[in-house]
């Protein structure tokens, strides 16, 4: 079953196609706390390490640590893995993105809550025909 999803989808880990890129060119730099796998090598078009993540699961950019994100994207040339990161008290661990679900934002006001929007001055009123 794994190597059916790995032929026929992307967002489930990784494809045929990444694991013998991996395989052939990648050099295992670390793992995160999510299971995440990081890895690097080859050259991209300015010169720079080419480096990438392989998802625990299914890919979401939005769960890579806040260490990792700046590794991956050359803010940092030294790895969380090398390194003991600490993430900053306003870097927040990740959380899965709740829309459509019962832990969707819902703002006061808003028609998905029960609550009332309270008028306000300056308020709009909106236009009917023939007012």
């Amino acid at each position: 079953m794994k190597s059916l999803l790995q032929i026929f989808t992307w967002w489930n880990g990784q494809t045929i196609g990444t694991r013998f890129h991996t395989w052939r060119f990648g050099k295992r730099v670390g793992e995160d706390t999510a299971g995440n796998v990081y890895y690097e090598g080859g050259k991209d078009s300015e010169g720079r390490t080419r480096r990438w993540v392989i998802y625990n699961g299914y890919a979401d950019a939005s769960a890579i640590p806040p260490g990792w994100h700046g590794w991956m994207h050359h803010r940092t040339d030294v790895s969380p893995a090398d390194e003991n990161y600490q993430p900053r008290e306003w870097q927040k661990p990740h959380r899965v993105n709740g829309t459509g679900t019962a832990d969707a934002y819902r703002p006061q006001g808003s028609i998905s809550n029960n609550g009332e929007r309270p008028r306000v001055t300056g308020d709009y009123d909106a236009w009917t025909p023939r007012s």
